[in-house]
């Protein structure tokens, strides 16, 4: 990070944030060291600990200008770096990140802050033990708070931590610049910096939990605007599920579409075998849709363990996406469940489901399509996200 001339005022910080309005103190005060081409990006703040582990991390995304040290959460203004280390402010160490909103988005900050902390652990960050390094998401305005909630719920939901995910997630009431000799300290003091960081955990704890996905594609989050925007946005259309527009195939096109299996299940009414099927222990976030028109079905939030060997669920996404017909059939007497517009078999309805509706969607997973929470978007179904995360 390099040094730059302060940026005072009200007016500037407002063009700064393209209209986003901070909170308090930070309505009043920008950072000494943001770079000065401060005007044309946006402004994010985030703690996971040691300040110079943090300011490292997000200096290495595509699309972050500048990353400052400081501290943020207490009420104390102006504190020192001994007394937040003492824990008497209420701060914890944070960064302030600046970032051009035309190369990354704030999920994409998201995304790779997850891959140098620890969003459990709320009484401090590794060695450094106390509230003075919990991991916090200062939002500057409500929709960085709506994705970073977002976020949060996604990656407890996706079972990757053997604790909750508890990071807290506040408003920015003020960020305090830390001394200078805080500032790119994995740059000024390299050897220092990298004894400290070996020694203290982070990395061997992300190298645990993340594997061979510590590295994030940040591509996908490249923000897109103008013609490509547009394009996408037809893309995701054409993707997603259209009702006005959907005609079903005919049979003769669908055996050629469809696997054997899959045209079995959903248009000759057949029953996969247990365990031995695509999604029956499917854990991820996202929602399940039907096999011949994308139609959305069923969400993973309400998705849980039956013991029988095929993906079952407490209810459908929505009610009238399913319908439910009486079935006679080898004596027995049933309720089949089908999808509402390509009718294709999907399953059956039983009365022996946990909480909260009692009853069990045991479908077959040759009549669906998983869609993960991370491609609903791109795939046309952005509109269903919260019925996964909230």
């Amino acid at each position: 990070m390099k040094k730059h001339l302060m940026i005072a005022t009200t007016a500037i910080l407002f063009a700064l944030l393209g209209g986003q309005t901070l909170q308090g103190e930070s309505a009043r005060k920008v950072s000494q060291y943001a770079p000065a081409n401060s005007a044309a990006l946006n402004v994010a703040t985030f703690a996971g600990g040691c300040f110079w582990c943090v300011e490292e991390g997000f200096e290495k995304i595509p699309g972050v200008v500048e990353a400052v040290s400081g501290y943020s959460g207490g009420k104390e203004k102006n504190p020192t770096y001994k007394q937040v280390a003492g824990g008497r402010t209420g701060h914890t160490e944070a960064v302030q990140v600046y970032y051009d909103p035309d190369v990354i988005t704030y999920q994409g900050l998201l995304a790779g802050f997850w891959r140098f902390m620890d969003p459990t652990d709320t009484q401090g960050q590794f060695v450094d033990r106390g509230r003075q390094y919990r991991p916090a998401i200062f939002y500057h305005n409500p929709e960085q708070q709506r994705l970073a909630e977002a976020a949060k719920r996604a990656l407890d939901e996706s079972g990757r931590y053997d604790e909750p995910v508890k990071i807290e997630i506040t408003p920015l009431t003020a960020f305090y610049d830390a001394e200078e000799y805080h500032q790119d300290y994995y740059k000024t003091n390299p050897l220092r910096y990298k004894f400290y960081t070996y020694n203290s955990g982070r990395y061997q704890f992300i190298e645990k939990v993340w594997g061979d996905e510590q590295e994030v594609d940040f591509s996908q989050f490249k923000p897109q605007s103008g013609a490509a925007a547009n394009n996408a946005r037809e893309k995701q259309s054409a993707r997603g599920f259209d009702p006005a527009s959907f005609t079903r195939p005919e049979d003769s096109v669908l055996k050629k579409r469809l696997t054997r299996e899959q045209y079995y299940v959903a248009r000759e009414d057949g029953t996969e075998r247990p365990f031995n099927n695509a999604y029956w222990d499917e854990k991820r976030p996202g929602i399940y849709v039907d096999i011949v028109s994308g139609e959305p079905l069923f969400s993973s939030r309400d998705k849980y363990v039956s013991g029988t060997g095929w993906p079952s669920f407490t209810r459908p996404i929505a009610p009238e996406t399913v319908v439910e017909k009486a079935e006679r059939r080898f004596f027995m007497s049933r309720t089949e469940v089908r999808s509402s517009f390509a009718d294709s078999h999907l399953g059956h309805v039983f009365e022996d489901g946990p909480a909260p509706t009692g009853l069990r969607y045991c479908m077959n997973s040759a009549a669906l399509r998983f869609v993960p929470l991370e491609d609903m978007i791109a795939e046309g179904y952005g509109d269903y996200v919260e019925s996964v995360v909230k």
